[in-house]
């Protein structure tokens, strides 16, 4: 998997409004300026594509900050490689 960093420009680059370099593993992005679901369906979209993990809106949910999401990846990721070990 990719590092935070790569991760956070992934994202910026989805959304025309977030300038690049305007996010950190600490923005909260649910508190960024016209959130909506929609943003939530694109970065689950997004996580599907690029790292091949499902996530749902139980799972947005449950984290607030763009590093909370990144080690829910990752947390998926070695789950879902346990799985098919």
């Amino acid at each position: 998997m990719s590092d935070i960093n790569d991760f956070i420009k992934k994202i910026e680059a989805e959304f025309e409004e977030i300038s690049p370099g305007s996010l950190n593993p600490g923005t909260n992005f649910r508190e960024m300026k016209d959130w909506s679901s929609m943003h939530a369906l694109i970065i689950i979209a997004l996580i599907d594509t690029e790292y091949g993990i499902s996530l749902n809106g139980e799972h947005m949910r449950s984290v607030s900050t763009i590093k909370e999401l990144f080690d829910l990846i990752g947390k998926k990721k070695v789950t879902q490689q346990h799985i098919n070990d």
